[in-house]
């Protein structure tokens, strides 16, 4: 069974691809694993530039604090080379995973100014990722903001960043636009060679004996593939660019879905924290099976076989159709 796929313009032998999660990815011997069990390319966890700059204060601090007092202190400084701060380990770990793995490692960013994007998209190339992801993960927040600027700071700092590296870039964004198909039209015609659809926003929560806001990280189910189903249907056959899929894949029914709808790879996150590396290739397994119960010889035969262009009902991937669903629900 032919399983291959192209992503960013990268040949993968399976559309199987682990997605940006930081136990995922925290050391090399965590990507090999993946690797061993069937995974086609790795996405690294992000690298947030409001971490660094947080690092990089609390180092200054902790190195200069008395000095001003005992001039002695200058000679306790530790050796430089004992600080992994920054952007030196989320480097380090590329060109180890590099050395390490034979299949494609693709880093991820997610920056805050459009300086940061740029400066660390270049280390991150010349350190020896594949492609890079830019991460957007942005709540506006501020009523004056309008729907025009916000999508105008996305295209800039695509633009910037393709204007620096060669390697194939990926934007992973939110659904939450006015109009989605046109602002994936916009990013590419900068330049994007691909996007991550969707990035999910982590929603906080109360604590109500602490009466403090807390962080509430729930994994994925499968219903949350329902939203980047629909638009990588929808997109499919509007746009040259590659498509990813994430989000609420955890089966090889889920994966098969999504390739139908027209994704050239399928990202696993949720399922592998809950079952570990080992259940790519169970997914990959059930793939298999399935193809060739319905006597599919290739992946790509059946890419974008149910994308709205090829749908026998296009209308269903643009209404909700939300009367024709709640008549067809019979109460157990």
């Amino acid at each position: 069974m032919d399983l291959s796929t192209t992503y960013l313009g990268i040949k993968l032998r399976s559309p199987l691809v682990p997605s940006a999660a930081q136990p995922l990815t925290e050391n090399v011997d965590s990507i090999k694993r993946m690797e061993d069990a069937g995974a086609a390319a790795v996405v690294m966890h992000s690298l947030f530039e409001e971490q660094l700059a947080l690092e990089r204060r609390e180092l200054f601090e902790s190195m200069t604090q008395g000095t001003e007092s005992f001039a002695e202190a200058l000679t306790y400084f530790p050796e430089p080379t004992a600080f992994q701060v920054g952007p030196e380990l989320y480097l380090k770990n590329i060109a180890q995973a590099k050395t390490a793995v034979k299949i494609p490692i693709i880093a991820s960013l997610n920056g805050s100014t459009a300086g940061g994007w740029v400066r660390y998209a270049k280390e991150i190339e010349q350190a020896g990722a594949d492609a890079l992801e830019l991460n957007i993960y942005w709540i506006p927040t501020d009523p004056s903001l309008t729907s025009i600027r916000i999508e105008d700071t996305y295209v800039d700092i695509l633009r910037s960043v393709k204007q620096q590296v060669s390697i194939p870039v990926s934007v992973k964004l939110s659904p939450f636009f006015t109009n989605f198909a046109n602002m994936a039209r916009r990013l590419e015609s900068v330049g994007a060679d691909g996007l991550t659809l969707f990035n999910r926003f982590y929603q906080p929560d109360i604590d109500l004996e602490l009466l403090e806001v807390t962080p509430n990280i729930l994994l994925s189910t499968p219903m949350a593939m329902r939203v980047p189903l629909r638009w990588i249907a929808i997109l499919r056959d509007q746009l040259k660019l590659s498509l990813a899929a994430t989000s609420g894949i955890h089966r090889a029914s889920d994966a098969i879905k999504m390739l139908m709808a027209g994704a050239d790879v399928t990202m696993l996150c949720s399922a592998i924290l809950r079952h570990g590396a080992k259940h790519i290739g169970v997914i990959e397994k059930e793939m298999c099976i399935w193809l060739e119960e319905h006597e599919y010889e290739s992946v790509q035969q059946l890419q974008g076989s149910m994308s709205q262009k090829n749908c026998p009902d296009p209308a269903a991937f643009e209404r909700a159709q939300y009367m024709r669903a709640i008549a067809s629900y019979k109460p157990t």
